[in-house]
This record gives structure tokens, C-alpha cells and sequence, in this order.
């Protein structure tokens, strides 16, 4: 029998627990969750470095794939989520994910310039006052980290970057961070922005003018609008695409991937001198429309999982204070798992999809 519809509005909230078996806690703070693969990521890490630790996502299943809404998940609010781990010993960190990766930022004790410049905050980390010991509940962006290396890791010569355009696809918090990057590390000269709804470009705009009111020695942030105004352009030499993997149905969605189109091409030759491409949308499945389209065009393109892989190693040594990426073994594992998980759920919505014909 079918299970009853349940609201999205209102699902039950999730008990924050502790287990009494673990020496160290982490959390993956926010929803849905039913996806994640930060839980696999650090236990393949905790495991490698030989810990007691396990990250424990706080959110609550409502409904089944059989209801309408399908399954959704819910986390508690900032105010108990916060009481909880500040009386927790065990706590070591936390990941955090929407809908709370802006909001929490004003409760916590400090952020970090990466946090502040991308806007968001993805991770928790403690800061110990070596006088004192008191604790201090800071916040980071480690996306930063995650973009950063896929791009420069997967790159035939990162210099390239440096002095040449940069093209940012989508207009959330994914590029928000990556500004940051272009500018903080890849040394880009100027930055395109592309996306459907321009009021969203509109605030990221109003929002680095904010951030940084001296625009003096930043690569300023350029909204194309139509593939006109694309061609006539300096071709980018990295691009960072945030939007989801639908194909486009409005007008709006329509002539931004008219400009994309102008912006990868259409054909690879010999004489071609692309970038590369970093595409971050590798939900349900790695290999997007634009990653192809990216591909025919001559682009190298980097599979959003790098971004992800590199981000919570990122946040593993913040939590253990271990050199985790040059632990032996650590980061292949972690390479591995990853991999092998996506090819299984690639496998798994391919045979749903043959099944259902």
C-alpha cells in the first residue's frame, strides 16, 4: 500500500545525536540529505587515519518514493543545532548545506575571509585559545578549496589562468565562491557572468560592491546578456558552470544557453586553444548537457566530484588537524570511493529508467 502524502512544510525534525560509542562527532547540517556524499567522504577518511570518528547528517526522512512530494528531509534550526554542539565535547566540526549556509554565518564566533568573500559558509571548525582553552566555533568556506583545486589539480598548466578572462555559469552561491577563486587565486583579468535570471546577477554585483568597495586591482565582474555581445568578447580560459542539469524551456533559459553556446563553440580543430571547464552539477548524473557540450567544443572539462572531493579534504584537516592529503592513501581512497559511488548511481537511475518504459 502507498504511504500517505506528507507536506513538505512540516516534516519531523531529527533528534542532534552523539553516539556514546564514538570519541568524535561531525554533522552534515541541513536538507535534503538523501544524496550526500559527505557522510561516505569522511568516513573513508576517518577510516584511513585510523579514528573513531563518524559524521552524522541531521536531517529526518519524510515520505517514500512513492508519495507526492517524493522524499524530503528536514534539519533542526540554527538555535538548537548551536546549543547541541557547543555543549557536546565530542564535537569536532560540522559540514553545512542549504538552507542554512548564510544564515548560521551571524551566530558563529568568527569567519574567515573565505567565508565572507563567497558570502556562505559550508563548514564549522574549532579554534582553541592555547591560554585560556576556550573554544571558539569559526566559519569557513572550503568550496573555495574545492573549486580551487579541481581547477588548477586538472589543468595541463595552470599558469594559462592568469591575466585571461574567466566565465562564471549560474548565479548562486556556487558563483559567488567562484569569484572568489578567479580573483583570490587564478589571477583572472575579468570575469563573465552568465545566467537566466538577471536580477540574480544583479545582486551578486550589489553584493561585491559591498564586500569590496574599492574595486582598484579586482577583476571586475562583467553580466553578458546575449551572444552578440559574447562574441565579441575575449575567449575565458576557465569556467565554472553552478546550474542544474535541465535542459532550457524559457526565453530566459533559452538565450543563456545561446551565449554558453557562443562562449564553447560548436566544433573542436586542430587550431582550437580551449580552457577548461569545471562543471559542478554531478547530480543525478556526472556528464551534464554543457559538459558535452563543453567536450564537442574542445574543453577540457572537470567533473564537479573533484570540486567535492578536494573541499572535504579540505575540511578533514581542519577537524583533525592532520596533514590529510599527504597521509599515504588517503586521498585515493577518497578518489575511489567517490568514483564508484556515482557509477553505481548512475547504474541505478538507468536501469529506473529502462524499467519505466
Amino acid at each position: 500500500m502507498a504511504a500517505a502524502p506528507v507536506s513538505f512544510n512540516a516534516p519531523p525534525e531529527e533528534p542532534i545525536s552523539s553516539p556514546a560509542h564514538l570519541d568524535g562527532v561531525a554533522y552534515l547540517y541541513g536538507h535534503p540529505l538523501l544524496n550526500s556524499l559527505s557522510p561516505p567522504l569522511h568516513k573513508t577518511v576517518y577510516s584511513a587515519l585510523g579514528l573513531n570518528w563518524q559524521q552524522i547528517p541531521l536531517s529526518s526522512v519524510t515520505g517514500s518514493s512513492s508519495t507526492y512530494p517524493p522524499p524530503y528531509t528536514r534539519s533542526p534550526p540554527i538555535e538548537k543545532f548551536l546549543v547541541s554542539i557547543r555543549s557536546n565535547p565530542k564535537f569536532v566540526g560540522s559540514s553545512v548545506t542549504m538552507p542554512w549556509k548564510v544564515a548560521i554565518m551571524p551566530h558563529l564566533d568568527d569567519l574567515t575571509e573565505q567565508a565572507r568573500q563567497a558570502g556562505a559558509c559550508n563548514t564549522i571548525f574549532l579554534r582553541t585559545d592555547p591560554t585560556t582553552g576556550q573554544r571558539a566555533y569559526v566559519g569557513t568556506n572550503t568550496d573555495c578549496d574545492g573549486i580551487r583545486e579541481a581547477l588548477t589539480k586538472n589543468s595541463p598548466d595552470p599558469s594559462l589562468f592568469h591575466g585571461r578572462p574567466a566565465l562564471i555559469i549560474g548565479g548562486g552561491g556556487t558563483a559567488r565562491t567562484a569569484i572568489y577563486v578567479m580573483r583570490r587565486w587564478l589571477g583572472s583579468s575579468q570575469i563573465y557572468v552568465v545566467n537566466r535570471d538577471a536580477s540574480e546577477v544583479a545582486s551578486i554585483l550589489a553584493e561585491d560592491r559591498q564586500r569590496n568597495p574599492d574595486p582598484r586591482g579586482q577583476a571586475p565582474l562583467i553580466h553578458v546578456t546575449d551572444p552578440e555581445q559574447a562574441s565579441r568578447l575575449e575567449p575565458p580560459a576557465a569556467i565554472v558552470s553552478g546550474i542544474p542539469n535541465y535542459p532550457p524551456k524559457t526565453p530566459e533559459e533559452l538565450r543563456a544557453r545561446s551565449i554558453i553556446q557562443m562562449f564553447l563553440g560548436t566544433e573542436a580543430t586542430a587550431a582550437t586553444q580551449r580552457g577548461v571547464i569545471l562543471e559542478m552539477c554531478y547530480h543525478p548524473v556526472p556528464w551534464t548537457d554543457i559538459a558535452q557540450m563543453a567536450s564537442t567544443g574542445g574543453w577540457k572539462v572537470i567533473l564537479g566530484s573533484e570540486a567535492l572531493i578536494w573541499q572535504g579534504l579540505e575540511q578533514a584537516r581542519l577537524w583533525t588537524g592532520r596533514d590529510v592529503v599527504n597521509t599515504p592513501g588517503v586521498v585515493q581512497q577518497v578518489k575511489d570511493m567517490v568514483a564508484k559511488t556515482l557509477a553505481e548511481r548512475a547504474a541505478e537511475r538507468a536501469a529506473a529508467n529502462k524499467s519505466s518504459l
